[in-house]
Parts: C-alpha cells; sequence; structure tokens
C-alpha cells in the first residue's frame, strides 16, 4: 500500500508560510494563485528522488528539485520561496523516514495546505538501523538498494498518474518499466562486481551509519561507523572512537568510506586512533554531483560507489 499523506485543509486556503512568501514578494502571482486552488509541477526534496523522478515523468509535468547538488541531505534547508513551493505543487515527492530533517516541517505545512505528498522510504519495505546511537529506528537511506530504488519508481509513477492533471499515464507507466529495467540491470553488475569480494574482507566502516541496505542485499557485515548515528548531524566523542578503532583493528578492515560531500577529518583521526594502515575511501553516498563530478545520476552514483567499493576490499 502506498503511503501518501491525506489532506487536512482544503487546497484553497493559504498557510501562513504561503502567505508570507506572498506578503514579501518573494512569490509572483502564479505562485500566490495557491490561494484560489491552483497547484501545478511536482516537487521534490532530495536530489536522488529527483533524478528518478524526472526520469519517469520526463516532458509530462515540470519537475523541481529543492536539495542542490553535493548537498547533506540531514542538514539542508530551503527558503520562503521554496517553501512556497511545496504548498503550490500537486504532488510532494520525498525520502522520509527522518532523512530531510530540516525540511520535513515545511512538508508537513504543505501537506496541512492540502498539498499530496509521498513519503517514498514508507513505501519500499524499510529496515531498521541495526546499530549506533539510531539502532531500532527506521533507516531512511533505502536507494543504497538499487532493487528498492526500482520499486520507488513504480511507486512514484503511481502517485504522478493519479495526483498530477495532464499527464499521459501511458508514457510515465513506459518510462518507469524502462527505468526499472535499467536499475534491475544495475543490481546483477553490482551482484557481480562484489562477488569477487572474499567473506573476510566483507566488512564495512563509513562515516555514519548509511549502507545497511547494501549491506543486507549483498551480504556484507557493518562493523561501524565514525559517528555512530544514522545522521550527520550528531558527533562521536573520543570513547566511540576508540571503540570503533579497536573493531576496526582486529577485523582488518583494509579501508574507511566517508562521504564525498562530507569532509573526511574524521575518517581520518578514527584511522589514526586505530594505529593501523587504512584507507579512506570517498563514496557518493546521500548526495548527487553536478555534471561532470562522477555521480551526477543515480545509476552513476551507484556504480562509481560499486567500483569503489569492490576495488578497495578485493583484496590482491
Amino acid at each position: 500500500m502506498v503511503t501518501v499523506r491525506p489532506s487536512t485543509r482544503t487546497a484553497g486556503r493559504p498557510s501562513l508560510a504561503l502567505l508570507a512568501a506572498c506578503t514579501a514578494g518573494l512569490v509572483g502571482m502564479t505562485g500566490c494563485a495557491a490561494f484560489s486552488g491552483d497547484r501545478s509541477g511536482i516537487v521534490v526534496t532530495t536530489n536522488i528522488l529527483g533524478d528518478v523522478t524526472r526520469a519517469i515523468v520526463g516532458d509530462e509535468a515540470e519537475v523541481t528539485v529543492l536539495m542542490k547538488p553535493n548537498a547533506d541531505p540531514h542538514s539542508f534547508g530551503i527558503s520562503a520561496e521554496q517553501a512556497a513551493s511545496l504548498e503550490e505543487a500537486e504532488l510532494i515527492v520525498y525520502n522520509g523516514l527522518g532523512l530531510e530533517e530540516e525540511v520535513l516541517r515545511n512538508v508537513s505545512a504543505a501537506e496541512e495546505a492540502g498539498t499530496p505528498a509521498l513519503e517514498v522510504g514508507a513505501n519500499v519495505d524499510p529496515i531498521d538501523y541495526a546499530g549506533g546511537d539510531s539502532a531500532g529506528e527506521p533507516d531512511p537511506h533505502f536507494w543504497t538498494d538499487p532493487l528498492r530504488m526500482a520499486d520507488a519508481a513504480d511507486r512514484i509513477a503511481g502517485e504522478v498518474t493519479e495526483r498530477v492533471d495532464g499527464v499521459n499515464e501511458e508514457q510515465v507507466r513506459a518510462n518507469a518499466e524502462e527505468y526499472r529495467s535499467r536499475v534491475e540491470e544495475l543490481h546483477e553488475e553490482t551482484t557481480e562486481r562484489f562477488a569477487d569480494i572474499p567473506p573476510e574482507h566483507r566488512s564495512l566502516v563509513t562515516n555514519h551509519h548509511v549502507f545497511g541496505y547494501l549491506a543486507q542485499r549483498y551480504d556484507f557485515d557493518v562493523i561501524g561507523a565514525v559517528v555512530p548515528s544514522g545522521t550527520t548531524l550528531a558527533s562521536p566523542s573520543s570513547a566511540d572512537l576508540k571503540s570503533l578503532a579497536d573493531a576496526v583493528d582486529e577485523a582488518g578492515v583494509p579501508a574507511v568510506f566517508a562521504d564525498s560531500s562530507q569532509p573526511d577529518r574524521l575518517a581520518e583521526v578514527m584511522a589514526d586512533e586505530a594505529g593501523v594502515d587504512i584507507e579512506v575511501v570517498p563514496l557518493f553516498s546521500e548526495s548527487l554531483t553536478e555534471e561532470g563530478g562522477g555521480g551526477a545520476t543515480y545509476l552513476e552514483m551507484t556504480r562509481s560507489n560499486t567500483d569503489a567499493i569492490a576495488e578497495s576490499l578485493a583484496g590482491p
């Protein structure tokens, strides 16, 4: 069953956020037309889901993505104009499960104003964090499992065809089917690449807990994270670093994987603490890059990460 938040107010009733934006002159007459119930387009919170949504929608509707390339989904915020755009949309697509920590309140305000919103993460069989400070809480990083992203594409297509006026349902469904086949092919490629990694090297250490879904899908063991939490907004203590350093030393982990959009200083500190020769490998774990940056699409990002993990852990 697809989780779409129900409207609690009529679309014609303006919210305080939209009223403030219009009063301040931040949106023009078209934007303020939401006062009369007019809505248009799709707004997506994260750039990863934005890329997938654009592939599915094609030219059938306008898709606006709030999160810039190389941004951190846990900490990025939006302007009053962008908050108003959420309330003017025909559909909001967001990751959910607590990922967009600084934007979820704006999504909730838009839902209260009557905008339909699809929480994608809640609709792809989410798992809980297995360890760290976030243990037992829902893990929002489902895109590290390509098969769950294939399911996400189907969910997005279904909501677009139901909620967005004027789209060609047959075309959107065909786009989603084609995209799903490309993601399933990516999964097969990933499985083959990881097959060369021996069991004794299938241990992951990351900047924070972000690869639980990948570990479950491809049989890795996440032995810890430099920041022992599911969010980059947390900070490790010296005891956390020492505990992880001991685990790394015991497991003989050859690399720590750090998000490419975040400084790898903490990972380097942990490596120094461990007193072992360990490589810090950047991955595109939570954000796409700009064009030419190595991870400008979900497919490119995932292939790049697969190659980096395989090359780091396969051994001699």
